[in-house]
């Protein structure tokens, strides 16, 4: 390990920010600007009283609430660019046969308002590069020693948090980034004037790599599938694998799971790769999560004993023992502010720990080891195994 690279490894910092309570503000939209013929850019104006509550760090999300054909529907959005004060901006792709987002390309408009929750995830650089939401504090001092290598990989809208990443990794002396990114054809690039932007300021420190499935490029390396043999050909040929620093991967779990296992095998520390999903490939719980699943306690029978903090304030809730219900589902029946957003275990928004009992999560695609060490869990995938079961939100 040269000096530089000593120094930067001491340097490391974990910048998550301090947990703060996920709470929804209604924001009216500023912008929208076509990105794709099936996605679009929305920018918020965040009111001069609401700027702390909207800070962030590169990487992090937003939720989007909206009562659509007399259903609350909620969906996570991750914001699109580098720390900016008085805005937030996300990128939001049409799904086919997706609610929330074709409603959204269908009706957001300029001067439309709509609740938007306070950033919240995980999926940001350990490396302290920036402070929240104050561009003109970014500090430099991680990589002020030199030649810090970042890779980033992402398919269709999992761009949106890796380009805000890589705006602010940039904008440190010393920073390269590899972007390697897959679509199906050129036209279904979003963002394409903003990373040839990002490019022509950053021509020596950023490579992007576009590989698209359904139309040829001139090299072979850049057509068709991002598979394991491309990818391979990708890492032994154009990025130092392990030299390295971090890793940010975004996209379908198919996608995210094929990169993790490839750098497993190349003995790449799991403590610097950092995903996040945008689907996990599996069957959610249908519209019912959203808005918390009907479920009629009978007092005399066999339940499950739920006791929640949340804003300081103490909740209790019964749950049959043969309805299979989950915490969160529970804790909404009896206090619907209940922070949640996703409901399928990928974005981390309903994270509690748990102080009392035990649960059984069923899937976990947002916790790190660490926190699963501390006793947290996404609520949304736990259900009670003891008799009594107690969580703190708040913790």
């Amino acid at each position: 390990m040269t000096n530089e690279q000593a120094n930067f490894e001491a340097q490391k910092t974990d910048v998550i920010p301090a947990k703060r309570r996920a709470t929804f503000h209604t924001l009216k939209v500023s912008a929208v600007r076509p990105l794709t013929e099936k996605s679009i850019e929305v920018s918020f104006e965040i009111p001069a009283d609401l700027q702390d509550e909207y800070n962030y760090v590169a990487g992090q999300y937003v939720a989007l609430r909206a009562n659509i054909d007399g259903q609350e529907v909620r969906r996570s959005y991750s914001i699109c660019e580098a720390p900016t004060a008085g805005t937030i901006k996300v990128g939001i792709k049409r799904d086919h046969g997706g609610l929330f987002s074709n409603w959204a390309n269908d009706h957001l408009a300029p001067g439309f308002e709509i609740d938007v929750m306070s950033p919240q995830g995980a999926f940001i650089s350990k490396h302290r590069l920036t402070d929240m939401n104050d561009p003109e504090q970014l500090s430099a001092a991680a990589v002020k020693s030199g030649n810090a290598h970042f890779v980033a990989a992402a398919a269709g809208s999992g761009i949106t948090p890796v380009l805000a990443i890589a705006k602010s990794l940039l904008a440190h002396e010393g920073t390269f980034v590899d972007l390697i990114y897959a679509n199906r054809a050129t036209a279904e690039v979003m963002f394409l004037e903003d990373l040839a932007d990002l490019k022509d300021r950053y021509p020596t420190r950023l490579a992007i790599h576009h590989v698209l499935s359904r139309e040829q490029r001139q090299a072979p390396i850049y057509s068709g599938r991002l598979d394991v043999e491309k990818l391979n050909t990708i890492f032994d040929r154009l990025i130092d694998v392990p030299n390295v620093d971090e890793w940010f991967l975004c996209g379908p779990f198919e996608l995210v799971q094929l990169i993790r296992d490839e750098l497993t095998k190349r003995a790449v520390p799991t403590d610097r790769v950092r995903f996040e999903l945008f689907t996990t490939g599996e069957p959610g719980e249908g519209p019912s999560a959203q808005a918390g699943r009907p479920v009629e306690v009978d007092p005399e029978g066999e339940n499950f004993d739920i006791s929640f903090n949340l804003d300081g304030l103490s909740g209790e809730v019964q749950s049959p023992k043969d309805a299979r219900e989950t915490v969160l589902n529970a804790a909404l029946r009896v206090r619907p502010d209940v922070p949640f957003a996703c409901a399928g275990g990928v974005c981390g928004t309903c994270r509690a720990k748990v102080v009392e009992g035990t649960v059984d999560m069923a899937e976990n695609y947002a916790l790190e080891a660490d926190e699963l060490e501390r006793g947290y869990v996404l609520t949304c995938q736990s259900r009670p195994t003891s008799d009594r079961v107690v969580v703190d939100f708040d913790a």
